[in-house]
C-alpha cells in the first residue's frame, strides 16, 4: 500500500470504481427525466443528511489528534453550515416549504449515508474516516455538477434554486490540498490503510444506495 496520500487516494478511487454498482438517478436528472416530486425528496433527504454530517464533522474535528486534520474536518463541517443555508431555495423551487420539508417522512436507504458517517465519529478513529471521506469526495461533486446543469435546463430552475449543487460543483483545489495533507500527515504517524478501506468501501455503496433509493417516476 502507498505511503504518499495522493497515490493513496488515486488506488482506493480506482478500487471503488472497479467494485461496480452505478448510480441509476443522476443519469436521469441529467435528462429531465424525473418529476419534481422526486427532486423535491432529494431536498427533503439532503436537508436530514447535511445538518447530520454538519455534527458528525465538527466531532471527527474534535477527535483529530493532528492541527491539520483538525482543520481539515473543520473546513468541511463550516462548508456543511454553508450549504445547509442554500437548501432552502433548492426545497422552494421543488414547490417545498419548511414544513413541507419537515413533515417528509425520509428513506431508510437515502439515510443510510449519513448514519455510517456518524457511526464513523462515533468509532472515534478519525484517521480511518478521513481515508473514507476524501475517496468518496471526487464523486459526490461529478453528480452535483451534473444535476445543476440539469436544474437549469430541464426544470428552470434560477441561480437560487441550483446554488446547492453549484457549491459543491464548485473545484475546490485548497480543500483538495489540505486533505492530502491532512492524509500525509496521518501516513507518517505510521498508520496503516488497509483497516480503513472498508470503511471506504462501505461509505462509497451508502452513497450509491442514497441515490437509488429515490424514486425515479
Amino acid at each position: 500500500m502507498p505511503t504518499d496520500a495522493a497515490d493513496l487516494l488515486e488506488r482506493v478511487r480506482e478500487e471503488l470504481r472497479g467494485e461496480g454498482g452505478s448510480n441509476r438517478l443522476v443519469p436521469l436528472v441529467a435528462s429531465g427525466e424525473v418529476p419534481l416530486s422526486t427532486l423535491g425528496a432529494l431536498a427533503a433527504e439532503e436537508h436530514r443528511i447535511v445538518r447530520s454530517d454538519w455534527r458528525a464533522f465538527l466531532t471527527l474535528a474534535a477527535q483529530s489528534p493532528l492541527p491539520v486534520q483538525r482543520e481539515f474536518f473543520a473546513t468541511v463541517a463550516s462548508g456543511e453550515g454553508l450549504a445547509l443555508d442554500k437548501l432552502g431555495d433548492f426545497a422552494a423551487a421543488c414547490g417545498l416549504g419548511p414544513d413541507d420539508v419537515a413533515a417528509y417522512r425520509p428513506l431508510p436507504g437515502c439515510q443510510a449515508y449519513p448514519s455510517y458517517v456518524a457511526r464513523l465519529a462515533l468509532d472515534g478513529n478519525p484517521h480511518d474516516a478521513l481515508l473514507a471521506i476524501l475517496a468518496n469526495f471526487a464523486e459526490w461533486g461529478g453528480y452535483c455538477a451534473t444535476i445543476a446543469a440539469a436544474l437549469r435546463e430541464h426544470y428552470g430552475f434560477d441561480d437560487a434554486g441550483c446554488a446547492f449543487f453549484d457549491f459543491f460543483a464548485e473545484p475546490a483545489p485548497e480543500l483538495d490540498a489540505l486533505g492530502l495533507r491532512a492524509l500525509d500527515a496521518v501516513l507518517a504517524t505510521g498508520w496503516q490503510p488497509e483497516p480503513a478501506l472498508p470503511a471506504a468501501r462501505l461509505l462509497h455503496s451508502y452513497e450509491l444506495l442514497f441515490w437509488n433509493s429515490l424514486p425515479t417516476t
